[in-house]
């Protein structure tokens, strides 16, 4: 019975998928993050140039 508990603790089958896991998971929230920033930043300078674009129009 100890053999196979030591046998259990020596064994890091697996491991390999966890660090897989958390390093996609922190990938995707840093792609999440930048795609929010950027997306809020274009629909501003969108916004922007379209007021722009309208007061030349109206002149």
């Amino acid at each position: 019975m100890i053999c196979q508990f030591k046998s259990f603790a020596r064994d890091e089958t697996g491991a390999v998928t966890v660090d897989w896991v958390v390093l996609t998971a922190a990938a995707v929230g840093l792609a999440i993050a930048a795609f929010t920033v950027i997306g809020t930043q274009t629909r501003g300078l969108a916004t922007t140039t379209a007021n722009v674009i309208q007061d030349r129009a109206d002149d």
